[in-house]
């Protein structure tokens, strides 16, 4: 095994890398094209099993199965470039995608339904209305413009002694519409103000630690 692919290998699942054992449906590889052209790119290793070990693959067959995905089953269609590894006479084939620049990429599942994914960690999860408003509003690169009224003031109090909020819980306690919710989380994320906590379970929202809140720098309503 070269030292490239044994040190990708050696990383195990992450972020930016993903393992394949085989592909049997198009769509699921669909998922993870979508996950990292959404998110922060990342590298497909079909033929290696999760704990790491190489099983190999018939690359022709896999190279269609993974060009099937990003062209009928992600929207807009998915780049990715291939390379094809030799190990102990078993092919791997290495499918890297880059993040994108019309996001969201959606993929179509097994019921026709067309949903956006995002990487977390090891794992490819649904992205909710917060994380699209977000993607849409970055790719169209036009001002966001921050504006602390009442219910912004509300959730930096709330935030402040709780730590943590949901959409739901931020929605009912600033008696605003879930949409109004959306965008003001979302604006306040590409402002750095606040980061997503995201799990299976859902997603919450917390101060990011790292930028320290100045009302100064944002226009008061």
């Amino acid at each position: 095994m070269d030292h490239y692919l044994k040190k990708l290998i050696a990383e195990g699942e992450n972020q930016q890398l993903d393992f394949k054992y085989c592909v049997s449906d198009s769509r699921k590889i669909a998922r993870t094209l979508s996950a990292f052209a959404n998110s922060d790119g990342g590298r497909l290793l079909i033929g290696v099993r999760d704990n790491g070990s190489i099983a190999g693959v018939k690359s022709d067959e896999e190279y269609y199965m993974v060009d099937t995905a990003a062209l009928l089953f992600c929207r807009p269609e998915i780049t990715f470039s291939t390379k094809q590894h030799t190990t102990g006479g078993k092919t791997i084939l290495e499918v890297e995608v880059i993040k994108g620049k019309k996001r969201p990429y959606q993929a179509k599942d097994e019921n026709g339904k067309w949903l956006s994914y995002f990487r977390h960690h090891d794992q490819n999860l649904v992205a909710n209305k917060v994380l699209l408003q977000v993607w849409r509003k970055e790719e169209k690169r036009s001002g966001v413009l921050v504006k602390f009224g009442k219910a912004e003031n509300s959730l930096m109090d709330y935030l402040g002694k709780n730590g943590s909020i949901t959409l739901s819980k931020f929605r009912k306690m600033a008696r605003i519409s879930s949409y109004k919710a959306e965008l003001i989380l979302a604006n306040l994320i590409i402002f750095k103000v606040l980061i997503m906590k995201a799990s299976e379970k859902g997603f919450s929202y917390e101060l990011n630690p790292d930028e320290p809140l100045n009302l100064n720098h944002y226009p008061i309503k």
